[in-house]
């Protein structure tokens, strides 16, 4: 197969560019991602086609996807593994081989045509291939396997295969952009060809997404070297080359420390990546770009016309009926039949504990006071997917499922990925975020949220400090001390939640609806501005790529 591009690049655009992935969210039906880092995938090679970029996607064909998320007979979260199978992709007939702890393993390559969705072409690596043994098989079995040999595995099947077939397609790139470190390897195929580390720099760019330390994977370097993640450097070789940090390998040190110039995925994240990078010899400059949303894949056309032209009745009416769409599914899935005339709250993303999903729940006494206000009425809905081995984050979501039965006006969801996070942003009029500052690299859903007329309200971090105007474009909550106890933290940011919701976001909505579509018109405005994934994709070519 020989690649060629269905478009004539734009101006600026002519570089040739390989972005490695382990997840891309580019629509429904291709379940390969898990959550923020595939939907910013999935809006950059949407946006590379739309600006005609030369640049193409290289990922996994995960066999039985992240996984669906289903329910026990109690309605507590389940988790499904079923086997996907996709007519759109085609079998390119390419055949890798790379090494996995000294076994030959066979890389069968598949190809998603731009045509198919509207993106740049992808090509996806599969080890489901007659030739390899069971283990060689699971390899590509589940996204983010929980055991650690597996998912080293994967890192090898994603880095040196997607080299190799590179090679293979004799598709010369002027840069690798690795989303996170998960391709790491591919650096180490192309140290053995270019020979030197200085080389190696000029040909990676690098995007770090992860604002802990402790959220930046390391492992033992015996245990790489041994499943062939070095591609065949000795332990020595890499530690001359990298360094290791008391005797492990940091997979995002090694990164930075090989890379011409990395990206934080927002002006906040920036500063505290360099921060944490910082007082570290050898690494590369840090810059900031934030992260953005396709708007084309993500907003309501009826909507924006209506936004377009100021048309407060058109707008109100679409919302309205974007609500009823959304609540035909929450009857579907909950039992619970809700109101479109009635506020109605989303908190919608992947569970994890610093996200807090139960936080405007803390206060259960409080909570109910606002369900149960008969003049100003208050629906809630949650969803998100938690890591399945994640047991906080599981408990958490079963916890609310319990708490949640007791009301008319509130439930969860499950099944949260593109089509399901859509509805919900079209169909909310308020989106919840408040994760625990400063853990958010960046988050988006509320960008997309913005785009079809649902309100932002936020702690003060990732993407909101650059967007966020408080009673202007959403509602922010005031910034914590981030020395004080977690506790302490969810205290006031629990406490001012709760206070910003009933002297200001509801009595607005039913109050002042004039002053509720002027506060839309102007998010939409302002996400307009800045948190398009074609600026994103504009600023990948002007500040990592064209240097």
């Amino acid at each position: 197969m020989k690649l060629k591009h269905p478009y004539k690049f734009g101006k600026g655009y002519e570089k040739p560019v390989a972005y490695f992935s382990m997840e891309f969210a580019i629509d429904q039906p291709l379940k390969i991602y898990s959550g923020g880092l595939g939907f910013l995938a999935g809006s950059h090679m949407r946006s590379a086609y739309d600006l005609k970029q030369n640049v193409i996607g290289i990922g996994i064909l995960w066999k039985y996807g992240y996984y669906d998320q289903t329910r026990k007979h109690n309605n507590e979260m389940d988790a499904l593994w079923q086997e996907r199978h996709y007519n759109f992709l085609e079998d390119t007939g390419i055949v890798l081989e790379v090494t996995i702890d000294n076994h030959p393993v066979k890389v069968k390559v598949f190809y998603l045509p731009p045509e198919v969705f509207g993106t740049a072409p992808i090509f996806l690596l599969s080890t489901d291939h007659p030739e390899n043994d069971h283990l060689a098989h699971t390899i590509t079995h589940k996204l983010y396997d929980n055991n650690i040999a597996t998912r080293i595995a994967q890192y090898v099947v994603l880095g040196i295969g997607g080299a190799k077939l590179l090679e293979v397609l004799g598709h010369e790139v002027d840069l690798y952009h690795f989303n996170e470190a998960h391709a790491l390897p591919a650096a180490f195929r192309l140290l053995e060809k270019l020979g030197s580390l200085d080389e190696l720099k000029q040909k990676l760019v690098f995007t770090t997404h992860t604002p802990v330390k402790a959220g930046n994977e390391v492992n033992d370097p015996n245990l790489l070297h041994k499943l062939g993640f070095f591609n065949g450097f000795t332990i020595k070789d890499i530690e001359d080359l990298v360094g290791f940090e008391n005797g492990m390998f940091n997979h995002t040190l090694a990164a930075l420390r090989m890379s011409k110039i990395a990206n934080a995925v927002s002006k906040k994240h920036c500063e505290v990546s360099r921060d944490m990078w910082g007082g570290f010899e050898d690494v590369c400059d840090i810059i900031p770009i934030t992260n953005a949303q396709n708007k084309a894949y993500w907003v309501d056309d009826e909507i924006e016309k209506a936004y377009q032209k100021k048309n407060d009745k058109k707008f109100l009416k679409r919302k309205l009926e974007m609500k009823k769409t959304l609540f035909e599914l929450v009857a579907d899935q909950t039992g619970k039949i809700f109101d479109p005339n009635v506020l109605t709250i989303v908190w919608a993303r992947r569970f994890a504990g610093y996200k807090r999903a139960d936080l405007i729940a803390r206060d259960a006494e409080r909570f109910e006071r606002l369900l149960n206000n008969k003049k100003y009425p208050v629906q809630i809905i949650w969803a998100g997917k938690p890591y399945p081995l994640d047991h906080g984050a599981v408990s958490t979501f079963n916890w609310l499922v319990h708490f949640t039965r007791k009301f008319h006006n509130a439930t969860i969801l499950t099944g949260y990925e593109l089509g399901l996070s859509a509805l919900m942003k079209k169909g909310s009029d308020v989106w919840l975020n408040n994760p625990r500052i400063p853990l958010e690299a960046s988050g988006t859903s509320g960008m997309t949220a913005a785009m079809n007329g649902s309100l932002n309200f936020s702690t003060n971090d990732g993407w909101i400090l650059e967007f966020g105007e408080h009673g202007k474009n959403g509602f922010v909550i005031p910034e914590v001390d981030t020395s004080l106890p977690e506790g302490e933290q969810d205290r006031h940011d629990a406490e001012h939640m709760m206070q910003i919701l009933e002297e200001e976001i509801v009595p607005m909505y039913y109050d002042d609806k004039a002053a509720w579509t002027t506060m839309n018109y102007q998010s939409m405005e302002d996400v307009e501005k800045y948190f398009r994934a074609a600026r994103m994709a504009d600023e990948y070519y002007k500040k990592l790529y064209n240097l």
